[in-house]
């Protein structure tokens, strides 16, 4: 049976083992975040615009193939 301050003892260093990880862990954090090359303004506002586009152009496709099942389904 482990004694009681053996016990404890191995619990400090378990802590102090948890601690030291995590605090490693966000000192990588740390060091990639640094190589994040970020996009410009006006290449994030072009893009937006783009998806925006192409998300409505497919809205409305979807939306006249929707209406012409519509119409082909109300006949049969």
């Amino acid at each position: 049976m482990i004694a009681p301050k053996n016990k404890v003892k191995m619990m400090n260093n378990s802590s102090d083992k948890l601690k030291q990880e995590i605090i490693t862990y966000f000192r990588g954090v740390r060091t990639e975040w640094g190589k994040i090359t970020w996009p410009e303004k006006n290449q994030v506002v072009v893009e937006t615009c783009f998806v925006v586009a192409i998300v409505f152009i497919f809205t409305v496709f979807i939306y006249v193939v929707d209406i012409i099942f519509n119409a082909l389904l109300a006949n049969v």
